[in-house]
């Protein structure tokens, strides 16, 4: 089938877009940032809202070129998004699998491009994107990966309107795109050079916001501002020969806080936390059913450990050191949903609130053998970084 013609302009190089009017609709709440500066995109939760927008008359634009540097451990999410003709012609930038994609839509024609290097090796990347006579282009480190013809038919673009950018985000339905994905991605942007345009972006203000680590290595950061919540229900579910395994690998002994929680709201009201005993300066394992709490101490220095639940029981395992404690009907409200945390001491579950939150980097969370994504979580803080760890 025919590629869909692009606007060859500017934006075309990344956005091909005809642009009429319409300018960016930004909400009250926002501040300027500079778009050449190290930007952190795990900062948001919102999972389609971008971490920062902006919009530009097409007659400012006088360059076809726009290239910054990525780094990241995560194999997908949104990168970059650019549209015309309110929102009707736009482009995505994302990673699937640690190869980027890219997205082409307009005139109720849409494209999807995969190719190239991983790029989620932890490393930095100088990504560049253009327009090529009537391709779009994506260089990396300075090497063609991909190259995808638009062709049209009819008359050129009309240069007229409004431009607008995003980062991490879109600015239209999710529900357009050809193929979803994920688009809550943790990496850092810097040096960005966005067509020829110095005019600072929108984004909202973030009271938990985490700077970009100067190395990196890979895991899930916690610090100490904010957690991660599941919904059970949606979880690998009980198996009759092993239970439910919940395995924690440790990335380090430097940790404080609480590790994992589990909370649900049915009578009797049940509590299940692992985390830090500061006076003992020892890690606990609590169950708290009805208000009547059993507990135990274990070494904080652990490589592992493992929560196995079974049919009226939950057995806690570390360092060699078990504990087993009944829990009537807890498969079944795995089942039904309870609330499962990384990083924090569940609340009530009414505006997935939190305490006693963790400091300090997991390596690896697994559920039944599958590993847990944080950024596939019902909740995440913005603050919680789901791929990397500071070195």
């Amino acid at each position: 089938m025919r590629l869909y013609g692009v606007a060859l302009c500017m934006l075309h190089l990344v956005v091909m877009l005809c642009v009429p009017p319409g300018r960016l609709a930004v909400d009250v709440a926002t501040e300027k940032i500079d778009g050449g500066g190290v930007i952190n995109l795990s900062n948001r939760e919102r999972t389609w809202t971008p971490h920062m927008s902006l919009s530009a008359l097409f007659a400012e634009i006088n360059s076809i070129t726009s290239y910054f540097s990525f780094r990241t451990f995560d194999p997908e999410g949104l990168l970059f998004y650019g549209d015309s003709n309110d929102g009707k012609d736009w482009f995505v930038l994302s990673l699937r699998g640690g190869y980027p994609e890219m997205h082409f839509g307009k005139s109720n024609m849409m494209v999807t491009v995969l190719g190239g290097p991983k790029l989620n090796n932890g490393v930095w990347h100088k990504l560049e994107l253009y327009n090529e006579g009537e391709f779009v282009v994506l260089n990396v480190d300075d090497k063609q990966e991909l190259r995808v013809g638009m062709h049209q038919n009819h008359r050129g673009p009309d240069r007229t309107g409004f431009i607008r950018l995003a980062l991490g985000g879109i600015l239209i339905d999710h529900k357009k795109l050809p193929i979803l994905f994920n688009p809550l991605l943790d990496a850092c942007i810097r040096d960005g050079h966005w067509l020829n345009l110095s005019t600072p972006w929108d984004t909202t203000p973030r009271k938990t916001a985490t700077p970009c680590f100067p190395d990196i290595k890979p895991g899930s950061f916690f610090p100490g501002t904010g957690l991660a919540i599941f919904n059970t229900s949606v979880l690998p579910g009980f198996d009759p020969e092993r239970g439910i395994v919940i395995t924690v690998h440790a990335s380090s002994n430097k940790w404080n806080g609480t590790i994992l929680s589990m909370w649900s709201h049915q009578s009797p009201l049940r509590t299940i936390s692992v985390g830090e005993d500061t006076k003992a300066e020892r890690m606990f394992f609590k169950v708290n059913v009805g208000g009547i709490a059993t507990h135990n101490h274990f070494a904080k220095d652990f490589n592992s450990f493992q929560m196995t639940i079974e049919k009226d029981s939950i057995t806690f395992e570390s360092s060699g050191q078990q504990m087993t404690v009944p829990v009537a009907g807890i498969v079944t409200q795995w089942k039904e949903g309870m609330l499962l945390a990384f990083g924090g001491l569940l609340g009530d579950g009414a505006e997935y609130s939190g305490s006693e939150y963790m400091e300090g980097c997991l390596h690896t969370i697994f559920v039944q053998g599958q590993k847990i994504d944080l950024d596939q979580a019902l909740f995440k803080d913005a603050s919680v970084s789901s791929h990397s760890c500071p070195v």
